[in-house]
């Protein structure tokens, strides 16, 4: 068979050049040029001559009469419908972000920070899963013995099967934590980084899952180009593709990110997968959030929050304790939102501190909530509330550092700010649910039944939500209003907002 012939094509122009130049010889952009590969099919496709010669047939109204009939294509009868069994990670926030489980055959890529978590939580899981069927971890960034040492700190199993140069050696350590049910777990370790040999690995183990950590470690012989690469990773992630919807077999990707946080590598690496997870959070703090942006077998935008502690992550069952602050010990400046990440809603706590500014302009800091948005409700509380954020320093941050960008925590932000410039407490019993318009208004927002039960389960006793939403009847206290002045004054109590308390304190 002959060797796959490469070029190189400009991702501006669509030109081609036999090698690789530092600027397009077509339209002179640089570093446009991109390695491709030419590799002979097996069917034969037609020279122009044959096409030109069945268009001149078709002229000749030789083919007129003939019936239509599909060669290749079908109709939804015709095509069997199979049920989707999906199977039990053994992580239930891992199932969650998956749409209920992970789906047989399907291709998941998992992004992140480094040092985040991604191998650790793809051990854990692939340990799960071994359970019940054969798992290959292919590692191309680790040795067989660094991946044993990871599996002896996370107490992951007890039995590790070791593939190195086509030969399956088992490795039993007694030192490591006996656990009953990972007697005879099916789990083999394979550190390769040669797609070839992968694939020839994958069609002799014939697993059900396999784990490549990490793609941009990957390389395919035929092309010249260093691994990570943009051919690289195409036609590697191709290749893995092509083999798990023929072989029926699971794929689990890890990809770098940039240090903007996109994946690394060519945009079409997230087009051809199924699910595409984005492993969050803080290095230095213990949670961590699974976010899903993709995913062609459930809902996108759903999170799950784990922990991480000394062996390994743990679920989070209550991810609202997490984000919640101490509400026996309530703080002036803060106020109480519930935020909805996809279907899962989650109850978090604001803090806002606002105090006079000693520069000529002052200073605006968001942690956790959208910076613009923040800067829109300032404009609002001192166009209609009347309070002078023009001359104070504004700094919101949500507890926990979780992200909360969605509108429906405006209305919390506001009280938050509202409260820390008159060194009020927020009643520790209330929630604050509401987009807040530029007129002042308190605007609905979606999901609010979901919202609202999360807060009568966490013991909350009133809600504040825009006027005009049908409520649930929950063992909660619903306070509609419609504009933002109405908020403030149901949400601090004993307090009446008038000319003087808009005035700062002098010895401010």
């Amino acid at each position: 068979m002959a060797k796959p012939k490469t070029f190189f094509t400009c991702n501006e122009c669509g030109a081609e050049s036999p090698q690789w130049f530092g600027k397009c010889p077509g339209c002179g952009t640089y570093n446009s040029l991109e390695e491709q590969i030419s590799i002979q099919s097996s069917v034969d496709v037609p020279s122009r001559g044959g096409v030109s010669s069945w268009q001149s047939a078709q002229g000749n109204g030789k083919s007129h009469n003939k019936p239509a009939k599909a060669r290749a294509s079908l109709t939804f009868d015709q095509i069997t419908d199979r049920q989707i069994a999906r199977w039990e990670s053994g992580y239930g926030e891992l199932d969650r972000v998956l749409g209920g489980g992970v789906v047989p055959g399907s291709m998941v890529l998992i992004g992140g920070d480094p040092g985040i978590g991604k191998s650790t939580l793809l051990l854990q899981v692939s340990n799960q899963l071994a359970q019940k069927y054969r798992i290959l971890y292919v590692t191309g960034e680790e040795s067989g013995q660094q991946v044993k040492l990871r599996a002896s700190r996370l107490g992951v199993s007890k039995t590790l099967s070791v593939v190195n140069e086509e030969k399956v050696e088992v490795v039993v350590d007694t030192t490591l934590p006996i656990d009953p049910d990972s007697i005879g777990a099916d789990l083999y370790v394979l550190p390769e980084t040669d797609l070839e040999e992968i694939l020839r690995e994958i069609d002799s183990l014939k697993p059900n899952v396999a784990v490549i950590d990490s793609i941009q470690t990957v390389f395919f012989p035929a092309l010249t180009s260093a691994p990570g690469s943009v051919a690289q990773v195409r036609e590697c992630t191709a290749a893995l593709m092509k083999v798990a919807k023929h072989e029926d077999v699971t794929m689990l990707i890890v990809g770098h990110v940039t240090k903007e946080g996109a994946i690394a590598g060519p945009k079409v690496l997230e087009h051809l997968v199924d699910t595409v997870l984005y492993f969050e959070g803080d290095r230095f703090a213990s949670h961590r959030l699974l976010r899903t942006v993709k995913n062609r077998f459930g809902a996108t935008h759903e999170i799950g929050i784990f922990e991480m502690v000394a062996d390994g992550l743990r679920e989070v069952s209550n991810p609202s304790e997490l984000f919640l602050g101490n509400r026996d010990d309530p703080a002036p400046g803060t106020a109480i939102v519930v935020a909805c990440e996809g279907t899962r809603p989650i109850v978090v706590e604001l803090q806002a501190l606002v105090s006079p500014t000693s520069y000529p302009s002052p200073r605006r800091a968001a942690t956790g909530i959208d910076y613009n948005r923040l800067v829109q409700i300032l404009a609002v509380l001192e166009k209609r509330v009347g309070i002078p954020m023009s001359k104070l320093d504004s700094y919101v941050a949500s507890a926990g550092g979780l992200n909360v960008e969605e509108p429906a925590v405006d209305l919390g932000i506001a009280i938050a700010i509202v409260a820390s410039f008159r060194d009020r407490i927020v009643d520790p019993g209330t929630v604050l649910i509401g987009e807040v318009g530029l007129g002042g208004q308190v605007r609905s927002v979606s999901q609010m039944e979901l919202r609202l039960k999360e807060a009568a389960k966490l013991g909350f006793k009133r809600a504040i939500v825009p006027k005009g939403t049908k409520f649930p009847d929950l063992n909660i206290e619903i306070l509609p209003v419609s504009k933002v002045i109405d908020a403030i004054i149901a949400a601090i109590p004993h307090q009446e907002l008038t000319a003087d308390d808009l005035e700062p304190d002098e010895d401010e």
